[in-house]
C-alpha cells in the first residue's frame, strides 16, 4: 500500500515536562519529513484516540508511529485495524528513567523518535496466511483416560467434534483400575465414577471414540494435520485443528527398587498399584495366603526422590497411601495400619484428608530410611522414627506397600528397547533432547516423531509462562503425561488444555499466531531464489515448525510458526523476512541513530532486548523512577534468537561503541518463551568474538546477559557497568566514517 505516515506525540505521564516537544515536532517533520504530526496532552484518552482516527479517515493516514507509553501497554486503545503501528516508547525508557530536560534525555528521544519513524517506513501491514487446504476444526485427543476423556467431553461441550484415540481394547485407563478414589474435597474415600464419564463419551454424538487403535503417522499443522489411525488392520483418515497429548503414565518399575525395601523377597510386598488390583475384588487380602489382612504398614517414597530411581516426587502417592489405608482400617477397623513418610505432602484442602486417616487410627511415622525384613515369610520394617528419637520395628505385617512412583508414558514408548544397542554395535552417544520413537503421535517432523522431552521423560513445556504448550504447535499434552499429578488436577489440565486446544484452532483459521505472541498476522516469507540449502533454519527451529525436502530445500508449514523469528536470525543469506519485521528493517533502524563524534565524548550503546522479559525489565525500571546509563539505545526484538550476526556489524560500522545482548536464561531451567532462543544468540556471539577479535575490534564491546523480568532491579547496575567498559576500552576507531 502507498503509505503516508504520521507522528503523535503524547505529553501525559510526566514526558511534556522532561522532553522538548517543540523539538521532538519539528525532528519529526523537518529533518524525519514525516508529513502529520500532532501532539496530544492525553493521547490515550477517548479524545486522542479519536485524534488519530479522524486523521486516518480525514487525512489517509495509514502508517502511524506513537510516540507515548510502553507498547507492552494500551495496546488496546491504539490497535486500529488494517493501519502499520509502531511505538516509540517515551514514558518508561526516556521520561520515567532519565533525569527530565537533560541534553541526552532529549538526544535518546529524539533517537527513539527516528528509529521508529525508519522501522515504520519499511512496515508492511501482515497479511494473515490462508492455507489453500480446507481447514479442520476437529480435536484430536490422544489418550482415554480420565484425562483424554475429560478433555474430549470439554471440547464436546463447547462445540467441537473430537476424534478419540485409546490404545488399550476399552476406555478407561488405569483409572478404571481403580476401586475408589480420593478428590475433592478430600473428606471421605469416594466411589469412582470412570464408569459414568465412559458412558458419557459413548454416547456423545460429538465423540468419535477408536479403541485398540494408534495414530500411525501426524502430518501438518494446526487446522491441517493429517491424522492416520490404524485399527484391527483398517486405516483411517482424519483432518484435524488441534491435538490435545494425554497418554498418561506408567508406574515405575518395582524390580529396580533397592533390595533392602523387600520387593520380590515376599508376595506380601506389593506395591500401590497392586493393591489397587486386590482392591477391586471388593477384600482387601494378603497375596500369600488369601487372608483378610490385619497388618500393614506403608512406605512412602519408595524410589522416589532418589537420584538413582525418580528424582521427583510424583505428588499422588501421600493421598493414595492416607485412601488404602482409610480402606484398610474401613474394612477392619480393629487392624494396625501404619504410615512411613519422609515428609507427608497433602497439600492445601489435602490437610482435611490427612486428618480423617488420623481420626480413623492410621498411626504415622516419620523416618527418611526404613528397611523391610523377609524372614522366614514374616515381614516386618525397621525404622528410625524421628519424632521418637529411636529405631522401633515393625511386626507381623500381613502386606508392605510401596510407594512407587508415577513415570510419563511418554518416556517409555513400546519400541525404546528397540533402540538399545545391538551386541556388536559402535558406542552412540544419544543427544541430550533426542526423542526415542514411540506409538503416540508418529509425527512426520523434521525434528521427531515426538514432543520433546526434559530431562524426566515429560513432554516439554515453558515451566513459568504457559503450561500445556508443547513445543510441537496446536498439541497441547495434559494429564500426568505432562506432570505428575492426581484425579482433582487431571480433569483441571484435561479442561485446560481442550481449552488452548480451541485457542489454537481459532487462531489459526483467522491466520493468526498462538503464544507467546497471540494474534500476531505474520509470518515467515522465503526468497528461495538465495538459499543454499544450509539446513540452519530447519534444525534451528524451536517448533518443528520447517521440513525438508529431498535436496535440503526449507518446506514451511506457517501454522506451526510461533513467530518468533529464529529461523531469520539463523540464516546466513538472509532469505527469510516478515512483512513488520526483517534482517533490513532493523538494521535501518540501527543505523537511523545517530552517533555523535569521538570528541561529544557520548558513547552510544545499542541494546538488543528479547520482548518477553528484558524489555519488560527495562519499563520496570521506568515504573520504579531508576535511572541508567543515557548512552543506551534499545531495540526490542522478538526473540533474542531472531537476532542476525549482520546486526552487530551495522552497529560497529556505524560507529555505535558497545553492543549489549539481553535474553533469558537459557539451558536447562530456561525461562525462554522459544525455548532455544537465548541459547543460539549466545552461540552465534562466540562467532561474532572472532570476528572482532581478527578486526582488531575489542570483543568486549559485544556482550551477552541474562535477564528475568523480576531482574530489573539488577538493570541500571549491569547498563552503568557496560557503559564503564566501554570507557576504558576508548572510542569505537569506525566513529564518524
Amino acid at each position: 500500500m502507498e503509505k503516508k505516515l504520521a507522528v503523535y506525540i503524547c505529553t501525559g505521564c510526566g514526558i511534556g515536562d522532561a522532553l522538548d516537544i517543540d523539538q521532538l515536532s519539528e525532528l519529526a517533520t523537518s529533518e524525519l519529513s514525516v508529513p502529520i504530526c500532532k501532539v496530544h496532552a492525553n493521547l490515550c484518552s477517548k479524545e486522542g484516540a479519536q485524534l488519530i482516527r479522524d486523521d486516518m479517515a480525514n487525512e489517509g493516514a495509514n502508517t502511524l508511529v506513537i510516540a507515548a507509553c510502553s507498547p507492552r501497554v494500551m495496546y488496546d486503545v491504539f490497535n486500529f485495524e488494517g493501519t502499520i503501528i509502531e511505538r516509540v516508547n517515551l514514558r518508561e525508557q526516556v521520561a520515567w528513567s532519565q533525569p527530565p530536560k537533560a541534553e541526552d534525555t532529549q538526544m535518546m528521544a529524539e533517537d527513539y523518535l527516528r528509529m521508529g519513524v525508519t522501522k515504520a517506513s519499511k512496515m508492511e501491514l501482515p497479511e494473515p496466511y490462508k492455507p489453500e487446504e480446507e481447514l479442520s476444526r476437529d480435536i484430536l485427543v490422544v489418550g482415554g483416560g480420565l484425562t483424554g476423556m475429560t478433555a474430549s467431553l470439554e471440547a464436546a461441550k463447547a462445540g467441537y467434534s473430537v476424534v478419540l484415540v485409546e490404545k488399550q481394547a476399552e476406555l478407561g485407563g488405569y483409572q478404571k483400575k481403580v476401586g475408589k478414589k480420593v478428590t475433592f474435597p478430600y473428606k471421605e474415600v469416594q466411589t469412582n465414577d470412570i464408569d459414568q464419564i465412559i458412558q458419557a463419551v459413548q454416547q456423545n454424538d460429538k465423540i468419535k471414540v477408536y479403541t485398540g487403535a494408534k495414530v500411525e503417522s501426524l502430518t501438518g499443522g494446526p487446522c491441517v494435520f493429517n491424522a492416520t489411525i490404524s485399527q484391527n488392520g483398517s486405516k483411517m483418515e482424519h483432518r484435524i485443528g488441534a491435538v490435545v497429548q494425554a497418554a498418561g503414565w506408567e508406574p515405575y518399575d518395582p524390580t529396580k527398587l533397592d533390595a533392602k525395601l523387600g520387593y520380590g523377597a515376599s508376595p506380601n510386598v506389593i506395591t500401590n498399584v497392586q493393591f489397587e488390583e486386590i482392591s477391586l475384588s471388593g477384600k482387601i487380602t494378603r497375596p500369600s495366603d488369601q487372608k483378610m489382612v490385619k497388618n500393614v504398614a506403608f512406605l512412602q517414597c519408595a524410589g522416589q526422590r532418589d537420584p538413582n530411581h525418580l528424582p521427583y516426587c510424583s505428588s499422588v502417592c501421600c493421598f493414595t497411601a492416607l485412601k488404602q489405608a482409610i480402606e484398610v482400617k474401613q474394612q477392619d477397623p480393629s487392624s494396625n495400619v501404619y504410615v512411613i513418610y519422609k515428609e507427608l505432602r497433602t497439600p492445601g484442602q489435602g490437610e482435611d484428608f490427612y486428618r480423617k486417616a488420623q481420626e480413623e487410627g492410621v498411626i504415622f511415622v516419620r523416618s527418611q530410611d526404613p528397611e523391610v525384613l523377609v524372614s522366614n515369610g514374616d515381614v516386618s520394617v525397621q525404622a528410625f522414627d524421628e519424632l521418637l528419637g529411636d529405631t522401633i520395628v515393625i511386626g507381623d505385617l500381613d502386606l508392605v506397600v510401596l510407594a512407587t512412583g508415577m513415570v510419563p508414558r511418554t518416556a517409555f514408548g513400546e519400541d525404546v528397547k528397540a533402540k538399545e544397542k545391538k551386541e556388536g554395535e559402535p558406542e552412540v552417544e544419544t543427544p541430550q533432547d533426542a526423542i526415542l520413537a514411540s506409538d503416540i503421535l508418529n509425527l512426520q517432523y523434521r525434528q521427531g516423531p515426538e514432543l520433546p522431552g526434559l530431562k524426566y521423560g515429560f513432554p516439554d513445556s515453558h515451566f513459568i509462562c504457559f503450561p500445556y504448550e508443547s513445543r510441537r504447535t496446536g498439541i497441547y499434552p495434559a494429564g500426568p503425561v505432562r506432570r505428575p499429578m492426581g484425579v482433582a488436577n487431571s480433569i483441571e489440565d484435561a479442561t485446560g488444555a481442550a481449552l488452548k486446544a480451541i485457542q489454537c484452532i481459532e487462531l489459526t483459521s483467522r491466520g493468526l499466531a498462538v503464544h507467546p505472541r497471540v494474534g500476531d498476522a505474520s509470518f515467515p516469507e522465503f526468497f528461495m531464489q538465495r538459499c543454499t540449502q544450509c539446513k540452519r533454519c530447519t534444525e534451528e527451529c524451536p517448533f518443528g515448525a520447517i521440513n525438508e525436502d529431498e535436496k535440503g530445500n526449507p518446506l514451511p508449514q506457517p501454522t506451526r510458526c510461533r513467530r518468533c523469528g529464529v529461523c531469520m536470525g539463523a540464516c546466513p543469506e538472509r532469505i527469510i523476512s516478515f512483512k513488520n519485521y526483517s534482517v533490513g528493517m532493523i538494521g535501518d533502524t540501527i543505523k537511523s541513530i545517530n552517533v555523535p563524534e569521538e570528541y561529544d565524548e557520548k558513547p552510544r550503546i545499542l541494546v538488543l532486548a528479547c520482548e518477553n522479559d528484558a524489555y519488560a525489565a527495562l519499563d520496570m525500571v521506568g515504573l520504579r523512577r531508576m535511572t541508567y546509563n543515557a548512552w543506551v539505545r534499545v531495540i526490542p526484538v522478538r526473540c533474542l534468537g531472531s537476532m542476525n550476526l549482520v546486526w552487530v556489524a551495522d552497529s560497529l560500522s556505524k560507529g555505535i561503541d558497545g553492543v549489549l545482548l539481553l535474553g533469558c536464561q537459557h539451558g536447562e531451567n530456561y525461562q525462554c518463551h522459544f525455548i532455544k532462543g537465548s541459547e543460539l544468540a549466545n552461540i552465534r556471539l562466540s562467532k561474532v568474538k572472532e570476528t572482532l577479535d581478527r578486526l582488531v575490534l575489542e570483543s568486549d564491546r559485544v556482550r551477552f546477559e541474562a535477564v528475568a523480568i523480576t531482574d530489573y532491579d539488577k538493570l541500571p547496575a549491569l547498563l552503568d557497568s557496560f557503559a564503564e567498559k566501554l570507557n576504558e576500552i576508548g572510542p569505537n576507531p569506525y566513529k564518524g566514517y
